[in-house]
């Protein structure tokens, strides 16, 4: 394979962010800095009911900023809670949003953000700048090291109605100022980080080898996968392990700089229709699918499998076949899995046969799937979810 041409013109967008333990505690100077003066703190329950969005509350009310708690998002937000969220924030009059948690209270705060300032359905943002006016002033708050949505110009919402989960990319989604504080991250279980971190792992490969990626872009896949090598097992094992945590959130944001401007590829794509049709948790979809679209793509881009393969600790003998070389990539993703401890599959989690064709052509129609490095068609797709049952 001939090594990317980069002289291709390429953008590279990014948010403000400050890293390292205590930022989340900056939120009231940021928000004071912003002129910010009544934002909505949007938040999940789970996050309320352990304090984390209250103490950000409460370094927003230091600086004399007041605000307004929504604390309604689920994972995989819902169209209809973006719509909520929106209808508090002109309720109360706000003028700003801060997000604190994952993925999913960070998207449905980007989505509340331009419905309120565009007067238009959430879901009428669908697919590539198709945002016209951007949102009001954005904080973002990390609290799992993984979706990098904090960063990143992705807003994903689940349309009930139709079950799937749309794909909202403008460089209007960009935060204009994230907050990533590690020490916020002790607090997910041995699950929920072994499954944010393949997503990790999983947003730096599909931007690695998308067919929209670029010196810059490769810089931070590569690094964001050297961490994840070195720091995910410790961090599901031992949670309270500072180094380990600072790692991979380090490795998100890495990795969040990278997609959000090569853009993802066929997992997502996938993982995408997956979440919208049987409301699964997307970084558990992403590491149950990652080594199988990695199969199905390796032919399209070997030379940079190879890359990720030996950046996870792959060795491949001088002699080695084109077969053994791609089966010893395989094997490296595969170890990652199982040492993190997940073994599930896509039966297991509720997908039948007779879902396949609906989950293919939702996965074809996503925006995700154009810079996938190969091609696919439905019964491709189909195979790939039959592969990972």
């Amino acid at each position: 394979m001939v090594e990317d041409d980069y002289s291709k013109l390429r953008k590279f967008v990014a948010p403000e962010f400050i890293f390292g333990a205590g930022a989340a505690s900056l939120a009231g100077q940021y928000a004071a800095n912003l002129s910010i003066k009544k934002p909505l703190v949007v938040t999940g329950p789970h996050l309320d009911a352990l304090g984390v969005s209250g103490r950000v509350i409460d370094s927003l009310t230091s600086e004399g900023v007041s605000s307004v708690l929504y604390a309604g998002v689920t994972p995989n937000p819902r169209d209809s809670e973006v719509m909520t969220g929106a209808e508090i924030f002109l309720k109360n009059g706000c003028d700003a949003i801060v997000a604190v948690g994952g993925g999913s209270p960070m998207d449905c705060a980007k989505a509340i953000g331009i419905v309120c300032t565009n007067d238009r359905h959430v879901l009428d943002f669908e697919g590539v700048d198709n945002v016209e006016r951007p949102g009001p002033p954005l904080i973002c708050i990390p609290t799992t090291a993984g979706s990098a949505a904090d960063i990143s110009q992705f807003c994903i919402i689940n349309a009930t109605e139709r079950k799937v989960k749309i794909a909202i990319v403008s460089k209007t989604m960009v935060p204009d100022v994230a907050l990533i504080d590690p020490l916020l991250t002790v607090t997910m279980d041995e699950k929920l980080t072994a499954h944010t971190g393949l997503d990790v792992l999983t947003h730096a490969t599909e931007a690695y080898v998308s067919n929209a990626s670029s010196a810059f872009t490769d810089l931070n896949a590569l690094e964001a996968v050297r961490l994840v090598k070195n720091h995910l097992l410790t961090a599901v094992r031992e949670p309270n392990n500072l180094d380990a945590r600072t790692g991979m959130m380090l490795a998100s944001t890495y990795a969040g700089l990278a997609f959000s401007n090569a853009i993802l590829g066929a997992v997502h794509a996938i993982a995408h229709s997956l979440g919208g049709l049987l409301d699964l948790p997307h970084g558990l979809c992403n590491a149950i699918l990652l080594d199988h679209v990695v199969a199905y793509n390796f032919d399209a881009a070997s030379d940079k499998y190879i890359k990720l393969g030996k950046t996870l600790g792959a060795h491949y003998p001088a002699n080695a076949t084109r077969d053994e070389i791609k089966g010893n990539t395989l094997e490296v993703f595969r170890n990652l899995k199982k040492d993190v401890g997940v073994s599930d599959n896509l039966c297991e989690l509720g997908m039948s046969t007779d879902d396949l064709p609906l989950l293919a052509g939702n996965a074809l129609a996503d925006a995700c799937m154009l810079t996938n490095p190969k091609h696919p068609t439905a019964n491709e797709i189909m195979e790939i979810l039959k592969e990972s049952c």
